[in-house]
Formats: structure tokens, sequence, C-alpha cells
């Protein structure tokens, strides 16, 4: 710190004591300034320099990050997908039993009220494929004769006298129920 000079009784004095002080102060604010325009100037020339190092491990640290989260969310979007790839296969096995116990319970309905099964159907179908090629081939061994036909006599109508009718109640029959083959 720089200390104030006292006034002495001469002026003379106190001029010669000054000036070796206020020279030596005014050398180190001279050397003060000119260290701090050094630094300045280091500063620019190395602070560019400086800051583009900063910029570029910035730009590897931001392409690590990146490729971090890019891996991450590849994980996170397969495990979704896995985890949706089991819940539809849990659901359409689900389906598929809700949709085997609907058609076994429409099965026996239509089977109590006598409707054929689709198997049957399927049967009987087979079977009438069956009897059609025997039928056939019956009929390609078979000699084809011509029938001759022979007339039968006229017989002449002769109207008879119908006996008098007396009224009859009509009773109502129960139909029996049709049999299924």
């Amino acid at each position: 710190m720089v200390k104030k000079i006292q006034k002495s009784g001469s002026a003379k004095s106190s001029a010669q004591a000054a000036s070796p002080l206020a020279g030596a102060i005014k050398d180190s604010a001279q050397q003060i300034w000119l260290a701090g325009l050094g630094a300045f100037s280091k500063a620019q020339a190395e602070g560019g320099k400086a800051f583009e190092t900063l910029v570029k491990e910035g730009l590897s640290i931001q392409r690590k990050t990146q490729s971090v989260a890019e891996d991450r969310i590849s994980e996170a979007s397969n495990r979704v997908s896995h985890m949706a790839t089991d819940i539809s296969s849990k659901a359409a096995g689900q389906w598929d039993k809700l949709e085997n116990i609907f058609e076994d319970r429409v099965a026996k309905a239509l089977n109590k009220l006598g409707v054929p099964s689709a198997r049957d159907v399927e049967a009987l179908l087979e079977r009438i494929d069956a009897l059609t090629r025997q039928v056939q081939a019956l009929g390609a061994k078979a000699p084809v004769a011509r029938k001759v036909v022979a007339r039968k006599p006229a017989v002449k109508k002769v109207e008879v006298a119908a006996p008098a009718k007396t009224p009859r109640k009509t009773v109502a029959r129960k139909s029996a129920p049709a049999k299924t083959a």
C-alpha cells in the first residue's frame, strides 16, 4: 500500500523524499499495467485455442452421450416390443380358448335341437359320393334293354250312387316328431 507522505517543515525536503517514492510507485504501476496488457494479449492468443479445444471436447462428449442415449432407447424399445409380442400372443391364446368354448356350446345346443353337425353333413356327403359311384358302376355293367310296354285294356268308369253321408267330428291328431338319420 501506498503511504501518505507527511509534510515536513520544508517543501524542498519533502519534494526530494517524495520523488524517489513517487518514482518507485510510478514504476510499479507501469509494470502492473504492462503485466495486465501481457496477460490480456496472451489470453487473446491462447484463448481462441482454448475455446476451440473446449468446443472439440464438448462435441466428443455430446456424441458419446447421444450414442449412449440411443443405445438405451433401442434397449427400451426392444423390451417394449417383446412385451407387446408376449401380451398379444397371450391375448390371442385367450381368444382361441374363448372361441373354442363358444363353438362347443353352440354345437351342443344345435345337437340338442337335432341340427346335424358339420361332421354329420360331411359323412353324409361321403356316403352319397360312394353310392353315386356304385350306381354308376352298376349302370355301366348292366345291358341296356328296351322295355316293352303292354297296353292294358281300357277300363270303363261306372258311376255308383254314393250313400248318404253323416256329419263327423274331426279329431285333431298329434304328428310324430321327425326322426333324423
